[in-house]
């Protein structure tokens, strides 16, 4: 049995998870100057700070502009400010000089980085700490909840239990890879690519045969990993597999980029269900299934560029093959994989139509799903209130993004938060860092503001 410590000490708040999300929390709590400063700790599964470590490819630029940092929109004179971190790191004249709003996604992750060892050096962040269950701790006379247990597993497999009023989870999605994929060997995320082709890299060198892969998905991550791949390794064969006729360009034009406006997602709340889910599937091309319009135009190049010298495009090195799903994978003898595809509409399909695609590896750019605090929440499942037919609802949270226990089952002095998991709810913003900053000074707000209950 793994041993395990517990500390009955009551802190103010404790966030699971130290992504972009709890850290515009920490700094907004940092520039709140509250008279009692919150007692807050927050765990983290990974070992060290990263952001989307799996994507860090070379020259991969941001997709929003630095001023929507994890602080500028709420407070520019935050010391956390993306444009402090330059000064700070001694580069701002010389990203001035730079001419953009976008910068590299490495730098970003620098800055996001930069503001992190602030709280670490404080001793608010426990690194290496996944967390399993939250519990009910306290009740008071009215048998109201007023504190919870959170249970994590640290790296040595200790159980260490963190107590606290507030509880926010912040763990971001768990990377989706279509069923029929799953298990396969040499079938990755997206997420785990930059930490999985340097192995292929290695591993390959000597053996010197030419590579062949396949990327499913036709959102950023599916170009990017196309582009990089192509580039990567020049003799190897590469197939970008698209449910679409053609990738198509994400719009960020100035009326489009009002949909993530922080001011926008009280409309979207009040909204009906109806009219709301209907607003969200009109706006969703914004930003699922498309790509920067700069990188669909330097792949179209290159695509282009292979017509100098290969006239058939069944005989390209790399490809974009359209309107196909993939209907089943297997391992091949030789570990490869084979995929099995078939037109993307149904209707169009013929018996005995699928065509056989033979790869090496197999990177599915394929999405998130957003519900790991379903299984973290299960033990506290039974204070959600009942539904029409007499079991437990669903994780709804109001608008401050607080859950919605039973009336009475909670003091309203103690709270579970959830963040990056209320799309349905409050908008596409809800998964985006362009609104951190602003819901980041709400959260601590409503925990911890003049009109909270502590």
């Amino acid at each position: 049995m793994p041993s395990s410590s517990s500390s009955d000490e009551v802190l103010d708040l404790v966030c699971v998870g130290f992504g972009p999300a709890s850290l515009a929390i920490a700094i907004a709590l940092h520039d709140a100057n509250l008279t009692q400063v919150p007692n807050a700790l927050f765990l983290e599964k990974q070992h060290q700070f990263a952001w989307h470590a799996g994507m860090q490819l070379p020259g991969a630029k941001m997709q929003i502009s630095f001023l929507k940092d994890l602080a500028t929109p709420r407070d520019p004179r935050s010391k956390f400010t993306f444009l402090n971190y330059l000064f700070d790191q001694g580069r701002l004249n010389q990203f001035i000089n730079l001419g953009t709003f976008l910068p590299s996604r490495l730098e970003y992750e620098d800055y996001l980085r930069w503001c992190a060892a602030h709280f670490e050096r404080d001793g608010k962040v426990s690194y290496g700490m996944a967390v399993e269950s939250v519990n009910v701790a306290e009740k008071n006379s009215q048998g109201q909840v007023t504190s919870w247990d959170v249970t994590a597993r640290s790296e040595s497999g200790h159980l260490v239990t963190r107590r606290a009023r507030h509880v926010v989870i912040a763990v971001g999605g768990r990377p989706v890879v279509p069923p029929n994929m799953q298990g396969l060997k040499h079938v990755a995320h997206s997420s785990q690519f930059a930490n999985t082709i340097g192995r292929i890299q290695e591993r390959e060198r000597e053996a010197g045969r030419k590579l062949r892969f396949a990327v499913v998905g036709s959102g950023q991550s599916a170009a990017e990993i196309f582009n990089d791949l192509w580039s990567r390794f020049p003799d190897a064969s590469v197939k970008l597999i698209i449910k679409g006729a053609s990738l198509r360009p994400s719009d960020d034009s100035p009326f489009v980029n009002e949909i993530f406006d922080p001011d926008r997602v009280d409309g979207i709340y009040t909204q009906a269900p109806d009219e709301r889910k209907a607003a969200l599937a009109l706006d969703r091309g914004t930003n699922y299934g498309v790509v920067r319009l700069s990188l669909l135009e330097h792949i179209y190049e290159q695509l282009y560029m292979q017509r100098l010298t290969t006239a058939s495009e069944s005989q390209w090195r790399a490809r974009i093959i359209p309107n196909r799903t993939v209907m089943s994978a297997t391992q091949t003898s030789n570990s490869g994989v084979l995929l099995r595809l078939a037109d993307s509409i149904e209707s169009k399909r013929v018996p005995g139509g699928e065509e056989e695609l033979e790869v090496d590896y197999v990177f599915t750019a394929t999405g998130y799903v957003r519900n790991a605090h379903e299984d973290m929440l299960s033990e506290v499942r039974d204070l959600l209130p009942s539904d029409d037919a007499g079991g437990k609802g669903m994780w709804d949270v109001g608008r401050d993004y607080r859950v919605k226990f039973q009336e009475g089952l909670v003091d309203r002095r103690a709270a579970v938060w959830l963040q990056g998991c209320n799309e349905k709810t409050h908008g596409l913003s809800d998964t985006l860092l362009s609104i951190l900053s602003i819901r980041g000074g709400e959260l601590v707000e409503s925990m911890f503001g003049q009109g909270a209950e502590l």
